[in-house]
């Protein structure tokens, strides 16, 4: 299986992805990281791993639909793409894009899907009272954290829990399961929709 790596972050996901990479664990094929801007973290960490990287910069007032067609485009012309594996990814995908990867574009939550989408799902989660949240893995569609899910793997929300401290534990089982799914879906012992 062929994947490519979509992010605008820190990228500390796609670390632990580079990781399983390096040591055998996930044996599917990273083609490149595809980034908005080369100052990006993620960046850095791609080309310490020696993994190709791909620029694809915004342009000041271009339309969304127009920028992902270039996305698009950049992602193509790097060969047979299976999966489009977003990582910290901070734009929303135009339904243009969407419909011609459908339920190929994995993206990581931090929360149990269907409760808490959007971009405060950690800290709805504590406001709400939960006892527990987590990580899911999906696929995208048109709407927002709605598509297909994939993996979900929870943690307990402890007495007095911060945003802070249950991010760290989510991002800890996005750190282990992201790169576990891609290795499922390399292995066929789980399928995309």
């Amino acid at each position: 299986m062929n994947f490519v790596v979509l992010s605008s972050s820190r990228g500390t996901t796609f670390q632990a992805v580079i990781d399983r990479l390096q040591d055998g664990s996930l044996t599917a094929t990273c083609l490149a990281l595809v980034a908005d801007k080369r100052d990006r973290a993620c960046v850095h960490k791609a080309e310490a791993a020696g993994i190709p990287v791909v620029i694809v910069e915004r342009i000041q007032g271009e339309e969304r639909e127009a920028y992902d067609q270039r996305l698009d485009t950049a992602i193509r012309a790097l060969g047979q793409v299976d999966v489009i594996a977003a990582m910290g990814w901070m734009w929303i995908l135009t339904p243009w894009f969407v419909s011609k990867w459908r339920n190929r574009i994995l993206n990581v939550h931090p929360a149990l899907l269907p409760k808490f989408p959007g971009a405060h799902g950690i800290e709805d989660a504590l406001a709400a009272g939960e006892s527990e949240s987590g990580m899911t893995i999906h696929c995208i569609d048109e709407g927002v954290d709605t598509g297909p899910i994939l993996v979900q793997k929870s943690c307990t929300i402890d007495p007095g829990e911060t945003a802070e401290s249950l991010k760290e534990k989510i991002q800890t089982l996005e750190r282990e399961w992201y790169p576990r799914t891609l290795q499922m879906l390399e292995e066929g012992e789980l399928r995309l929709p």
